[in-house]
Formats: structure tokens, C-alpha cells, sequence
């Protein structure tokens, strides 16, 4: 397709004020499409910084990018106004440390990680993978909430790996970095039998407070608490206790040191549980969740409002 000339300037100005840009379905924190997740991941996990475009919000862009770069799919990365690729392609970049290289980076550590399999779980794996046939091994990904997955892959000899209980265990450069220490056991007990995965890198899971507990902390100095409704719902019923809101985005709070205890509130503890969870994803290690909200805390205190 002909692009009209001035969606090709706009597309210019686009990548002359900005050194790296991905055009995505989506946003990095919510893409919209696995392709897209993936991209953003392996930028992440190299440590780029990058303006992102989405193109579900632009459908302008969405096709006239295509016609651009003459490159007919979403996403689609370019570096100093050149088109790099898609996502298959900047993954490969990632794991090679080519990407590392065109950003300007420092070459990556593909040192293999530390890998400990207890002899039940090895006897797991080596029977999974004898099945497989010739020709696999263990693929580990985390991510970069920590959350681990194991599946088998074909042998791949370009890939960070390492041996362990005569297993071969293939690593992407994040991840490899991510499982370094990882130990995988094999349990059976009441709850059922499986896998288990202890990784000493992941953040603390966010725990509990109780209201009270909130409040006695907030009041001493070593709690910021973090109302995420909006305005409407806080002015129902507001925390007696002084609060952070995040009517004007996140950036402020994600600039704080990772070691500061923060604690989030919300009606009854759903929506303050999620926002928690993208705190700890982003390597805060005290991170809390006030139970029950706000309907909680009015229990405390008959003089808070009840909606």
C-alpha cells in the first residue's frame, strides 16, 4: 500500500525524537498480543529504554507502519530510525547479544546459572524427557514477576545451559539470570504431587496487614500506604491515617527506593491486592496488602463511612 505523505512524516518525526521505539498491540505493562509480550520481555530483560507506540489506539499507524518499513506485521522495533524486526527476530538479537550491541550496551553475562534438581525431581525429568525421544531438554523460563515454567524443548545449541542430575536445562539470557540458585524438588503430600520451585531471587510475596496494623505503621514512620481507588471512592470513606493515591500514575511511587514497605488499600482488597503484586514484579521487597480495604477499616473505626 502507498503511504499518504503525511502519516510518513509524522511516522519520521516519531523516530527522529526517539532513539528506540516499538510499535506494539498494547502497552508494556498490558500488551495485547503474545508476539508483543514477547518483544516487550526481551527489551526488558536487556535493560533498554523505549518509547512504545500502540497501534490498537492508532489504527492510522497500525497499517501506515506496515507500509513504512515494508514489514506487514505488529510488533516491530526500530533502533536509531531503522527497522530491526519483529519479535522472532529481536528475541534471537537478545539471546545472541546482538540487541545488547545496537543498543549501546554492555555485552550480556551468559554465565550458566546455578541449578539444583533433588533426585526425585530429576527422576521426573529424565522419565519426561526419555519420553520426549531424542533430541530435548529442559526449557526453564522466568519471568519477570518470577514466575517460573518448565516445559520441554528441542535441544537448542545456541541457548545458556547447564547439566544438572544428568539433565540438560536450556536458559534465555533473562531468565538465566532469573533461576540463578533455583532449586526444583519433587513432593507428594495431601495437597497432591508435583513440582516445586524455590527461587531465592524472587522478591518476598506480598503478605497481609490488618487495618490496625496499617495504621500503627503508617503513624510510625515505616509504612507508605497507597489508597488505588479514585477520588469518588476515597471521598466515600478516607483512610484516618495520611496516604498516597494513584490518580496521576504510578512513575512517583516506582521511583522509591525497592527496600520501602508499602502497603496498598482499596474497598475490600482486590483491586489493592493487584496493584501489590505489580509492585513486587518490579523488585519492591516489602510490599503488603490491607485486608478486607477500607470495609475493614471501618470495623476499626464506627466513624468511618460504610458504602
Amino acid at each position: 500500500m502507498s503511504l499518504d505523505p503525511a502519516l510518513r512524516a509524522r511516522i519520521d518525526a516519531l523516530l527522529a525524537a526517539n532513539p528506540v521505539v516499538l510499535f506494539m498491540k498494547g502497552s508494556p505493562d498490558a500488551p495485547a498480543c503474545g508476539f508483543s509480550a514477547k518483544a516487550v520481555g526481551a527489551l526488558d530483560a536487556v535493560g533498554a529504554s523505549y518509547t512504545h507506540v500502540d497501534v490498537l489506539a492508532d489504527p492510522e499507524i497500525r497499517e501506515g507502519i506496515k507500509a513504512y518499513g515494508d514489514w506487514p506485521t505488529i510488533p516491530q522495533l526500530y533502533i536509531g530510525g531503522e527497522l530491526v524486526g519483529g519479535s522472532d527476530i529481536i528475541l534471537q538479537m537478545a539471546a545472541s547479544g546482538e540487541l545488547h550491541a545496537a543498543l549501546g550496551l554492555p555485552a550480556p553475562d551468559r554465565t550458566p546459572p546455578r541449578l539444583h534438581i533433588t533426585p526425585a525431581a530429576a527422576r521426573m525429568l529424565q522419565q519426561a524427557i526419555a519420553d520426549a525421544g531424542a533430541g530435548y531438554a529442559l526449557q526453564i523460563e522466568v519471568d519477570k514477576a518470577f514466575n517460573a515454567r518448565l516445559q520441554l524443548a528441542p535441544l537448542d545449541p545456541g541457548a545458556i545451559a547447564c547439566e544438572e542430575a544428568g539433565i540438560r536445562a536450556q536458559f534465555d539470557l533473562a531468565s538465566a539470570r532469573r533461576a540463578d540458585g533455583m532449586r526444583i524438588d519433587w513432593v507428594e503430600d495431601a495437597r497432591g504431587k508435583g513440582l516445586v520451585i524455590d527461587n531465592p531471587n524472587a522478591p518476598p510475596k506480598v503478605q497481609p496487614l490488618t487495618p490496625a496494623q496499617a495504621a500503627e505503621r503508617v503513624r510510625a514512620g515505616t509504612l507508605v500506604l497507597v489508597d488505588v481507588r479514585p477520588l469518588d471512592e476515597r471521598l466515600l470513606a478516607e483512610a484516618p491515617v495520611p496516604y498516597r493515591h494513584l490518580d496521576h500514575g504510578v512513575a512517583e511511587l516506582e521511583a522509591l527506593p525497592k527496600d520501602t514497605a508499602l502497603a496498598f488499600l482499596c474497598h475490600s482488597g482486590g483491586r489493592s491486592a493487584q496493584a501489590a503484586e505489580h509492585f513486587r514484579a518490579r523488585g519492591f521487597t516489602a510490599v503488603f496488602n490491607v485486608a478486607g480495604g477500607i470495609s475493614a477499616w471501618a470495623l476499626l473505626d464506627p466513624t468511618l463511612p460504610r458504602y
